[in-house]
């Protein structure tokens, strides 16, 4: 198994990316491979300096990178090796199981629907974020940013999508599927919302248990939240800060320790026809890490077969 890294992502980069592949690489322990992808002479120097730890890595020599401010289609298209294309392309070949950036997130959407694809049937694959639960483990908020607006029927599908994801990844017995919304009945919400539950509720695929509202983002109603990428954005947000807050007047957590962006390392793409993680820009060698663990465990999960599996009838 290869679980390829975009070396060249992130604020921090190729020093954040080589550092945190090569604790990845000592924590998979030889279960599976890590490939960096990025400029020869940046990350080379770096592997290097880290000695026999970094000797199981791989390098793959990509000459562009595509900038956090540029425009992401105009830059995929016109940076054919970017990291982020040859990373793409190598994932659409086949020749890897994962393909994991801290890069721009714009790019990596635009990669995902240029080189992989969307499975056949999902309108459009959304980026999903992990939720602490207040009484443990995490559940799965979709989406959080891909799709500002959404159609009905896009909702309903990332229902499917999250609870796919819960059960095969987080290992959670028919997961608890809830819309978003700013009540529990069945009347409230847009025009939107009152159509997407409508469709949720008569889904055979999926657990749905009605509208949650945002305090029960974090306790045991549902596993799988659903809401447009707009909102999910914003209360990705959200909780973001509050762990920035208690960090800042020194407070201390285990369950707002969860709250760390770092703790979990990314975002996966889901409804794309392979693996692909996006990381926090801001993402250090602890957060690398674990994104490139999150893309071992969903290669290992087989999550991507599951969802063409279930599309396709």
């Amino acid at each position: 198994m290869k679980i390829a890294l975009d070396a060249m992502g992130g604020d921090f980069a190729p020093q954040a990316a080589v550092d945190g592949a090569v604790l990845a690489a000592e924590k998979l322990d030889g279960k599976a491979q890590i490939v960096l992808i990025g400029q020869e002479e940046a990350v080379r120097p770096l592997l290097e300096q880290h000695g026999p730890a970094a000797a199981s890595l791989i390098l793959i020599p990509a000459s562009q990178v595509i900038e956090m401010g540029e425009h992401p289609a105009k830059a995929y298209q016109q940076k054919q090796d970017s990291s982020i294309a040859v990373g793409y392309r190598m994932l659409h070949a086949g020749e890897l199981d994962a393909f994991c950036s801290a890069g721009s997130t714009g790019a990596m959407l635009v990669g995902a629907m240029f080189s992989v694809k969307a499975v056949p049937g999902v309108l459009r694959p959304a980026i999903a974020n992990f939720v602490p639960k207040i009484h443990g483990g995490y559940g799965i908020l979709l989406d959080v940013g891909a799709n500002a607006e959404c159609k009905p029927e896009m909702l309903e599908q990332f229902g499917e999508l999250g609870s796919l994801y819960a059960q095969y990844v987080l290992g959670i017995n028919e997961p608890k599927v809830g819309l978003m919304n700013l009540g529990e009945e069945e009347g409230k919400g847009t025009v939107l919302t009152q159509a997407a539950h409508q469709l949720l509720k008569v889904n055979p695929h999926i657990n749905f248990v009605g509208n949650i509202e945002g305090r029960d983002l974090f306790n045991s109603k549902a596993d799988v939240i659903v809401c447009d990428g707009y909102t999910g954005n914003v209360v990705l947000k959200l909780a973001e800060s509050i762990y920035d807050i208690l960090v800042e007047k020194q407070m201390h957590d285990p369950f707002f320790d969860k709250f760390n962006y770092e703790a979990i390392g990314g975002s996966p793409i889901l409804g794309i026809n392979d693996n692909a993680i996006i990381g926090h820009g801001v993402s250090t060698p602890f957060a690398i890490c674990n994104m490139l663990l999150q893309g071992y465990q969903m290669a290992e999960s087989g999550i991507s077969d599951q969802i063409k599996s279930t599309f396709k009838s």
